[in-house]
């Protein structure tokens, strides 16, 4: 009984400590293909074999109710501590080469995921590219704005060339 309620207390604290959580079911997946995805995961996620019973009664202390319908079987539980969006990549593409994964659904920023949420998740860009287009998207503003003051300089410059230029052939 003490060794269920610390299950219990690690993973509500887990429940509550992480970005997202990613509910798989590996049924006829092999020990070593499970090593192999946690080791794919594990820079940005901690994928853990779960005990139905146990999980659900974590997620529901962290006020989780997105996976009671879907604890059943053999389930194993990626809690994200970092990119999200690497995670689900990383689960997607191992599930296309290991057709035995089957990720359930997910819970993220406080809503509930389906499995069709968590690959649209998979198709967004991951953060640094995000962040190097939103930096290209500044960049280019700023160059604009530039132009923008530098015209009229530009334009007054050119009239006074053109000025100039008029004069001198009027002397001639």
């Amino acid at each position: 009984m003490a060794n269920k309620e610390a299950a219990v207390a690690e993973l509500s604290n887990l429940f509550e400590t992480s970005n997202a959580v990613l509910l798989t079911e590996y049924r006829g997946l092999t020990v070593g293909q499970l090593k192999t995805l946690r080791r794919s995961i594990s820079e940005h996620a901690t994928y853990a074999v779960v005990k139905n019973t146990l999980t659900k009664i974590a997620a529901n202390n962290a006020g989780i109710t997105a996976f009671d319908e879907s604890l059943a079987g053999p389930s194993a539980i990626a809690f994200v501590h970092g990119d999200p969006v690497a995670v689900a990549k990383e689960l997607r593409a191992f599930a296309k080469a290991n057709p035995a994964l089957v990720v359930k659904n997910g819970f993220f920023d406080g809503n509930p995921l389906t499995a069709d949420d968590v690959n649209k998740l998979a198709d967004l860009e991951s953060r640094e590219v995000l962040l190097a287009k939103l930096a290209g998207a500044f960049k280019a503003s700023l160059f604009g704005a530039a132009y923008m003051f530098n015209a009229p300089l530009a334009q007054a410059a050119r009239a006074v060339d053109a000025l100039r230029v008029k004069q001198e052939s009027a002397a001639e």
